[in-house]
């Protein structure tokens, strides 16, 4: 009874019912869609149907085959097994270390090879070899395995940077690549990086993408950044190699672009090789473009130099391989485009209020994709290429969806302080009334480069956040991709500058508006979000009446000498806190220079194990706050690194964030 009644306190501060609106906890156990494999003729595709159980944290897990012919699914019962892949040979599965191969599309499974600790696997095309990644122990760090007298010291030794990354420290260990024979013994495995402190797939969120067969099986492409250390920690020049398997040499493809060189595709036909390229070594959210490569003479074309956009999705082939599909950022969603190869020209496909975002399949004249919009998680859709009408193919969660009440999104332009028009989403309660005035919330992208779509998210979720009772105003400022290259990049080396007008510029227009109660006006981030509003909060003139940052960087300084990948701090801050001149960053865009401003009540939530922005960022802030004599809360999850993983830390991240807008909004 307890529990329920705290429940139902959370809900809207208004009329809203908490059975007819979205709560925290309908949030985390929607079901999560995810495709697993794809047919060689694109005819069928394996999906997975995932539900978390909020007592045990645990997730169920059901498997389905489509037909994409006649939209049927039928379950599919896998036991213990992974999908690995689907290709000509047949449906490839693994379970602990056995791969299983099946001829006759999963009625009956036979034994194809032995391999155990194998992180991920590609079968060749020809099936008689298999590529697969493992970590491999490359240097001695802990202590307990450098002398052999002192078992149980917890002692850790480096004499270089990047020994912590992402969520992790490094104790020596690094993905590899591995390419074994069928008819060899797995001990015979080639380590394509042998002794080498590289990464592939890289580190933290690389994975099978980051390896590929030729399609005549004589060589595996593989991306990593041939670098350790301090050069790793400055540096984002990944490259993609080549390994022929019957000289045993490797050649370096993308050796004269010094930024990022990632996710390599063979076309269909085996002609071209497509894969993602920024040209600006140290820089992250550099134009990120689609080149391409004749296979046969090594011919190299920038298919998107001429765009001004930055690819910022999915890419795929068509079964032709005259056509290149993607998604990307555009103008506050994601849309779906095409690339014609020869003609190098682009058009767009969709349009509305709603991300497209994964590109699956091809079934003649449409695209299987996955669609997102704030109020709803990812399914599949059939997009028609001719028009751009999209279809749904899969609905897992439509039962959940029939009981909700959805409130509704509008992005409006908006003037900015230096005359320019910036998308502006609003995202409005259920039974939106525009003759009342509800309480908002200014919500601050991280990134500080991502773009700002019909994302849907078990965090930071607009449709949560409108079903009680706020209306949210979410500015493309400064820095978002889908707004041209200039929109995307001009917040580099100015994060406290006309990106915080921008916001304010949002807020003002706001306050304008009828249904919005200009004295009760919140801000509310993570990431860059989480600096935007430690920033806002010492220089908002009362604009603001409470705030909420997550991550946030608050000590530029503290920040710049505590992070991992200094690539990011390097060129968006402008260089080192000991650089002559010292840039703004640590001047007049540091946050810590204006809590002396600080006069409202601040909440900060801090992951224990974020390396990215780490713990000491949440606790000076908080520090900050209560020696200025605000209120505050400090909400700290050990285990949680730049994000919330874990269900219960999630409800207990949404209570939280609800309970303290309740008190000071």
């Amino acid at each position: 009874m307890k529990l329920k009644h705290t429940i139902v306190a959370l809900a809207a501060p208004f009329l809203m019912n908490a059975q007819h609106v979205m709560t925290p906890e309908m949030l985390w156990t929607l079901k999560k869609m995810s495709v697993q494999v794809v047919a060689p003729d694109q005819a069928k595709l394996m999906y997975s149907v995932s539900q978390v159980n909020l007592k045990t944290e645990k997730t169920k897990t059901d498997a389905f085959i489509l037909n994409l012919d006649n939209g049927h699914a039928q379950p599919f019962d896998l036991g213990k097994k992974s999908l690995v892949q689907w290709d000509k040979n047949g449906i490839y599965a693994q379970e602990k270390d056995q791969i299983f191969v099946s001829r006759d599309g999963g009625e009956t499974w036979n034994d194809f090879y032995k391999l155990d600790n194998a992180d991920y696997l590609k079968i060749s095309p020809d099936g008689k070899k298999i590529a697969f990644s493992r970590e491999v122990q490359v240097d001695t760090v802990l202590a307990k395995d450098r002398f052999g007298d002192t078992p149980k010291s917890t002692g850790q030794i480096y004499t270089d940077l990047n020994h912590r990354h992402w969520d992790y420290y490094n104790e020596g260990k690094y993905n590899h690549v591995f390419v074994v024979d069928i008819t060899e013994d797995p001990s015979h495995a080639k380590d394509l990086l042998e002794g080498k402190k590289w990464d592939s797939p890289q580190r933290p969120f690389g994975g099978s993408e980051d390896f590929v067969w030729s399609p005549d099986s004589s060589q595996l492409l593989y991306v990593t950044k041939p670098l350790s250390g301090a050069a790793y920690a400055q540096s984002t020049n990944t490259d993609i190699f080549a390994y022929d398997l019957a000289s045993r040499t490797v050649k370096n493809l993308t050796e004269n672009n010094k930024g990022y060189d990632v996710a390599p595709k063979f076309s269909p036909d085996g002609r071209f090789l497509l894969w993602n390229s920024m040209a600006t070594d140290g820089y992250e959210a550099d134009k990120n473009d689609i080149k391409i490569m004749e296979w046969a003479s090594g011919k190299v074309s920038n298919l998107t130099a001429g765009w001004d956009e930055s690819l910022s999705g999915s890419t795929f082939w068509s079964s032709d391989s005259q056509t290149i599909y993607f998604t990307s950022a555009w103008r506050g969603t994601q849309q779906l485009f095409s690339l014609d190869i020869k003609s190098k020209k682009i058009r767009k496909i969709t349009d509305g209020i709603f991300d497209v975002n994964d590109i699956f399949a091809q079934q003649k004249q449409q695209l299987i994709v996955s669609r997102t919009d704030i109020n709803h998680n990812a399914d599949l859709y059939a997009v028609d290429l001719k028009n751009g009408k999209l279809k749904p193919v899969t609905e897992v969660n439509k039962a959940a969806y029939e009981q909700l009440t959805f409130g509704k999104s509008e992005l409006k332009m908006v003037k900015t302080t230096d005359g320019k028009e910036m998308g502006v989403w609003f995202h409005y309660p259920p039974d939106f009334d525009p003759n009342k005035k509800y309480p908002t919330l200014l919500y601050c992208q991280g990134g500080p480069q991502s773009a700002l779509t019909q994302f849907f998210s078990v965090r930071w979720n607009f449709a949560l956040m409108a079903a009680n009772g706020y209306i949210v105003v979410a500015p493309n400022r400064r820095g978002m991709p889908g707004w041209g290259v200039k929109w995307n990049a001009d917040i580099s080396k100015d994060w406290g500058g006309q990106p915080m007008r921008d916001y304010l510029a949002a807020a003002d227009y706001a306050k304008t508006l009828p249904y919005v109660d200009g004295d009760r006006m919140g801000a509310v981030g993570a990431s860059y979000g989480g600096y935007s509003v430690f920033m806002l909060a010492g220089i908002h003139q009362n604009r603001f009446k409470t705030f909420i940052a997550h991550d946030g960087l608050f000590d530029m300084k503290s920040w710049y000498l505590t992070t991992e990948e200094l690539w990011f701090a390097n060129w968006d801050l402008g260089g080192s806190p000991y650089d002559n001149p010292v840039p703004k960053s640590y001047t007049e865009f540091n946050p810590s220079n204006f809590v002396n401003n600080w006069n409202k009540p601040m909440m900060i939530i801090q992951g224990g194990i974020d390396y990215r922005v780490p713990y000491e960022q949440g606790q000076e802030a908080f520090q900050a706050a209560k020696l200025k004599g605000l209120k505050a809360k400090f909400l700290y999850f050990p285990n949680e690194n730049h994000w919330v993983l874990h269900p219960q830390n999630g409800l207990v991240w949404q209570r939280e964030f609800f309970s303290w807008l309740k008190e000071t909004l």
